[in-house]
C-alpha cells in the first residue's frame, strides 16, 4: 500500500522540480534572435543555390542541344543566359518574399507594443 504522506511530499517534490525547469527554460530570451539569424543565413544560402541552379539548368540544356544539333557553343551560351535570367528572377522572387514576411512582421510587433509616453493604466 501507498502511504498518503509519502505520495503528498512527492507531489510537492515533483511540483517543485517542474518549476525551477520552467524557470530556467524561461530565462533563455536570446534564442528568437540566433533563430533569426540562421533564418536569414539559410535565405542567402537559398538564393545562392537558387542562382546556380538556374546557370547549370541552362548549361546542361544548351550543351545537349549543341551535341544533338552539332552546333558549337552557340546554343549553350544562349541557354547559359537565359538560365542566369531565369535564376535572377528566381531569387528576386525570394527577396521579395522575405521582405514582405519581415514587414509583416514588423506591423505585427508595431500593434502589439505600447506606444511611447503610454502605461498600462492609459
Amino acid at each position: 500500500m501507498s502511504d498518503p504522506v509519502h505520495d503528498d511530499d512527492h507531489t510537492a517534490r515533483m511540483k517543485a522540480l517542474e518549476d525551477k525547469i520552467a524557470a530556467l527554460k524561461g530565462g533563455d530570451e536570446k534564442r528568437p534572435h540566433q533563430d533569426e539569424h540562421y533564418s536569414q543565413a539559410q535565405m542567402a544560402w537559398r538564393m545562392v543555390i537558387e542562382l546556380v541552379a538556374g546557370l547549370g539548368i541552362g548549361f546542361g540544356i544548351g550543351y545537349g542541344l549543341d551535341a544533338a544539333f552539332g552546333t558549337s557553343p552557340f546554343l549553350m551560351v544562349i541557354f547559359i543566359f537565359f538560365g542566369l535570367a531565369a535564376g535572377v528572377k528566381t531569387m528576386m522572387r525570394s527577396a521579395e518574399e522575405m521582405q514582405r514576411d519581415q514587414l509583416a512582421k514588423q506591423a505585427d510587433d508595431a500593434t502589439t507594443a505600447p506606444v511611447a509616453g503610454e502605461t498600462k493604466e492609459d
